[in-house]
């Protein structure tokens, strides 16, 4: 199985891709690993973020996006663009979504620890919650 895993902040869309076959794990290169909302024009902007996306779908063959949770009310609320964007990411019929909660994620991680250290996965700081996310999914499953 090949996941997109997905951590929105904001107006931005951080992710990354991972695998899972006979339970080995690899990290597929990909030609992006953030993707932006522009405020203006929002209905043109959320047409083209969902068509990148699937192209991204089309391209890599994910089978899935898993998001990582946000809050809805609170201190640590998400936005209301990011709430669009996971919208966006949910309404793509190609594949199915997923969101993982923090509380889930923390269960699995008990059980399945992450055996590499992420600086040696050769991807960025900031898709550290993305990867975090995509692969306590893929353990679970």
């Amino acid at each position: 199985m090949r996941v997109c895993a997905v951590e929105i902040k904001s107006n931005e869309m951080l992710f990354c891709l991972l695998a899972k076959k006979d339970g080995l794990f690899t990290i597929p290169d990909c030609r992006q690993n953030r993707l932006q909302l522009l405020q203006d024009k929002e209905a043109d902007s959320l047409r083209k973020l969902q068509f990148t996306l699937k192209k991204l779908v089309e391209d890599y063959r994910i089978d899935a996006f898993v998001i990582k949770e946000r809050m809805q009310k609170g201190k640590f609320a998400g936005s209301a663009v990011g709430f669009k964007i996971e919208a966006t990411i949910q309404l793509i019929d190609e594949v199915d979504t997923y969101i993982l909660s923090s509380t889930e994620q923390k269960e699995i991680l008990k059980r399945n620890p992450i055996p590499v250290d992420f600086a040696e996965t050769g991807l960025r700081k900031f898709q550290e919650s993305a990867f975090v996310t995509g692969y306590t999914f893929l353990s679970k499953r």
